[in-house]
């Protein structure tokens, strides 16, 4: 596989293939980095949440450890023990869930309710290629723009998280790149 930019599309050559991505705007919702989303996930307690599978690890340090903090609100107490320097909260997390991240969205585009795989780029060096089967205004505005507060998780989506803490950190430098296809065997096959 090869791959430039040439005309402002990033042109990946698979075999005798050349796939053309068009160069996608994005386009930040927010001036300063999101920090701590975690903080506002306050569906369920401590205790609530130890009971679940991915959880169940960490319930007799948490007994021990927090007894009078077991009905408190997750993110809430999360948020404390960050503040306090206790590096327990990190035990809650998926590797990319306590980064810096930022709101973000294609702009409008042509082809932005069309489905086919993209690439994430720093100085033409690609970083992330994706694909996705239903819109790329739905992956990418919906999915990668905006973390929510359960892809911080252990049991949430570390490949979001990852992703949009690298818009954040190259703010202006990421590009973006789409190849709309209409076939989701052709979209698989190609991902690979």
């Amino acid at each position: 596989m090869r791959h430039g930019v040439r005309d402002g599309q990033f042109i990946v050559s698979i075999g005798r293939t050349d796939l053309r991505f068009q160069s996608v705007e994005i386009q930040y919702c927010d001036i300063a980095n999101t920090p701590s989303v975690f903080a506002g996930k306050n569906n369920k307690s401590v205790r609530e949440t130890m009971q679940h599978r991915r959880y169940m690890h960490l319930r007799d340090e948490l007994e021990s450890r927090f007894p009078d903090q077991l009905d408190s609100p997750l993110g809430e107490f999360l948020l404390l023990l960050k503040e306090r320097g206790d590096e327990f909260y990190k035990r809650f997390w998926n590797k990319h869930g306590d980064l810096e991240y930022c709101r973000f969205r294609i702009a409008d585009w042509p082809q932005i309710e069309s489905k086919g795989l993209y690439i994430y780029a720093i100085e033409d060096r690609v970083r992330y290629v994706g694909r996705c089967r239903d819109s790329f205004r739905k992956r990418l505005n919906n999915g990668y723009g905006s973390i929510s507060r359960k892809n911080c998780y252990i049991d949430g989506q570390s490949t979001t998280c990852r992703l949009n803490a690298l818009v954040a950190a190259h703010r202006g430098e990421v590009a973006l790149f789409a190849c709309p296809i209409e076939s989701d065997d052709v979209i698989v096959s190609l991902e690979g």
